[in-house]
C-alpha cells in the first residue's frame, strides 16, 4: 500500500493575484471550489518506456514513447499494442516523440503528434481507424529543435485550433523574435495554417517570450493555460494572452514589469519541473517532473490561486496528467533510464465549497 504524500505550501511557492506578489497561504481557503485526489492510485497499464503524452481516442488510450517513433495504444484492462509510427523521426537530448492530440471530424479521426527530426521539430497528423494509424501528413515543418528545451505539447482548443509549445532550444535570441517560432505558443488550422484572427497578421505565434513551455489546458471560460520550466529560479503557471509577452530571457517568473505579464503562480524549479497539464472540474492539475509530484491548483472567486502537492517522490517524475475515460485523474510516470513506465488512475473528490 502505498502512502499520500499530501504537501501545502511552503515558504518557496508564491502566489500571483491582482498584480500584487504574496506568499501563498499554508492552509487550505475554505472558499476554494474544485475537485482533489483521493485515496492511493492503482496502476492502468505498465510496461511504458519514456513515455510523454497519452491522449484518448474514443475506448482507447494512445501513448507516445520519446525514444522511438512509435505510438503505442491500449484499452483500460487491456495489453499494450503498437498502432504506427511516423518516419524521418530523431530523438536526441530530450526531444524526440513528443505530444500528442487527437481530432475527430464527422467520421474521421486523426492523431496528431510532435516529433524531432535531423532539421528540428515537426508536427504531423495520420488517419486512425481499425486501430491502425495511416500515411503520415506534415502539418508544420521546420520548427527550431535541440538536446533541449524542444516544448513540445499540442492540443485543440475549444475554438478547434491547434495549439503548440516550443521551446527556445537554448538560443536566448528567439523568445522575443517574433520572426522565429521558438519561445512561442503558436495557434494554427487543424491543417496547420494561419488563423485570421490570430493576434500576429500572417504569423502562427499566439504568445511569445516563453523558455520551454510543456503544458496546455483551458478552463471553463475557454482561458488558455500553459506551464512552463524555469532556468534556475522559478517555473511558472501562465495565464496566456493572445499577443502577450512572457518576459523570458529578460524576465523569469514573477518580475513586476509592466512590459510583460507575470505568472499566476511560480514554483522553486526543485518542487516542480511542470511539463503536462489538465483542467478538471474548477481544478489544474500539473504534472511535476524535477519535483516527483502532482500539484493542483485552484482558484477562488477573487481570483487568488492555491497550490497543493500529492504522492511527492512516491511514483518518480510525473510526465503527463489528464482526465482517464473513467473520469478519474490519470498521470503519467517517466523514469531518466526509460525503465518500467506507468499510467497510473487515482479518484477525484469535491473540494471544500463556500
Amino acid at each position: 500500500m502505498v502512502a499520500l504524500a499530501f504537501i501545502t505550501l511552503n515558504a518557496t511557492l508564491f502566489a500571483v493575484s491582482s498584480g500584487a506578489y504574496a506568499q501563498a497561504a499554508n492552509s487550505t481557503d475554505s472558499s476554494m471550489m474544485g475537485v482533489m485526489p483521493e485515496g492511493t492510485p492503482v496502476d492502468v497499464v505498465s510496461g511504458l518506456t519514456i513515455p510523454w503524452s497519452a491522449v484518448t481516442v474514443g475506448q482507447e488510450v494512445l501513448v507516445s514513447q520519446r525514444g522511438t517513433a512509435e505510438i503505442l495504444a491500449f484499452r483500460p484492462g487491456g495489453a499494450l499494442r503498437s498502432v504506427g509510427s511516423v518516419r524521418d523521426f530523431v530523438a536526441r537530448g530530450d526531444g524526440g516523440m513528443l505530444g500528442l492530440a487527437a481530432l475527430e471530424q464527422g467520421t474521421d479521426v486523426w492523431v496528431y503528434a510532435y516529433h524531432g527530426t535531423a532539421a528540428g521539430n515537426r508536427i504531423v497528423r495520420m488517419p486512425y481507424s481499425n486501430g491502425m494509424l495511416g500515411d503520415v501528413q506534415i502539418v508544420l515543418d521546420g520548427l527550431p529543435g535541440g538536446r533541449s528545451h524542444n516544448g513540445g505539447r499540442i492540443a485543440f482548443g475549444p475554438d478547434g485550433m491547434l495549439y503548440a509549445t516550443v521551446g527556445e532550444t537554448r538560443n536566448l535570441d528567439l523568445p522575443q523574435d517574433l520572426n522565429s517560432l521558438g519561445g512561442k505558443i503558436l495557434r494554427m488550422t487543424p491543417e496547420g495554417g494561419i488563423p485570421s484572427d490570430n493576434p500576429f497578421p500572417d504569423s502562427l505565434v499566439y504568445s511569445f517570450g516563453h523558455r520551454n513551455p510543456q503544458g496546455l489546458a483551458w478552463d471553463d471560460t475557454g482561458q488558455l493555460w500553459a506551464t512552463e520550466f524555469g532556468d534556475d529560479a522559478w517555473d511558472e503557471l501562465n495565464r496566456i494572452e493572445p499577443g502577450g509577452n512572457y518576459g523570458w530571457p529578460i524576465v523569469e517568473g514573477q518580475g513586476g514589469n509592466p512590459d510583460y505579464i507575470d505568472p499566476v503562480m511560480q514554483w522553486r524549479t526543485r518542487e516542480m519541473g511542470p511539463s503536462g497539464l489538465a483542467y478538471i472540474d474548477g481544478t489544474f492539475f500539473i504534472a511535476g517532473l524535477t519535483g516527483q509530484r502532482v500539484w493542483t491548483v485552484t482558484i477562488d472567486p477573487a481570483g487568488n490561486p492555491q497550490a497543493t502537492a500529492y504522492y511527492a517522490g512516491e511514483y518518480g517524475r510525473i510526465r503527463d496528467v489528464f482526465e482517464g475515460s473513467d473520469g478519474k485523474l490519470w498521470f503519467l510516470t517517466n523514469t531518466r533510464g526509460g525503465g518500467d513506465n506507468r499510467i497510473l488512475s487515482v479518484p477525484l473528490t469535491p473540494a471544500s465549497a463556500p
